[in-house]
């Protein structure tokens, strides 16, 4: 596997788009098959002083690069979103996260599946919480992991 340090990983999550950046995302936890990501309120409010609905959809899709940066190989594979849903459930008030696991053997699932047919299907499914820890929003993401030169 093509390693990648903490900082390049950091980069790729907090910096890929002008957006991003702007809206402050930091990469709190950036291990193999886990990963936490916090938006801030500030930079992010709305009309009515909760997180503007666009910077939690934002949260609730990065998650999928960033797995992707700590558990595969970058050098053999690549990413792609297919589609994304989220549920807003109360204002978010407050700072936003969101944190999500892969389990090991799905890694091997989706490696073994994209060596052998090019691409390979995967479901993210995650909650952004508020700092209290109430969820705001779920969300449900579609995601093909394909291989280099397919």
């Amino acid at each position: 596997m093509a390693a990648m340090t903490q900082e390049q990983i950091r980069h790729y999550i907090e910096k890929p788009f002008a957006f991003v950046e702007r809206m402050g995302l930091q990469a709190l936890v950036l291990e193999p098959r886990h990963v936490k990501l916090c938006a801030p309120l500030e930079g992010n409010g709305n009309h009515i002083g909760s997180m503007y609905a666009g910077a939690l959809f934002t949260l609730a899709e990065i998650p999928g690069g960033a797995l992707f940066l700590t558990t595969f190989d970058v050098d053999r594979f690549y990413p792609i979103v297919k589609e994304m849903t989220i549920r807003f459930r109360r204002l978010a008030a407050t700072d936003a996260f969101i944190e999500m696991f892969m389990d090991e053997s799905e890694v091997r699932r989706i490696e073994g599946e994209a060596d052998a047919n090019g691409k390979s299907e995967y479901i993210l499914e995650g909650e952004v919480k508020d700092a209290d820890g109430q969820v705001v929003a779920t969300s449900r993401g579609i995601y093909q992991l394909r291989k280099h030169g397919m």
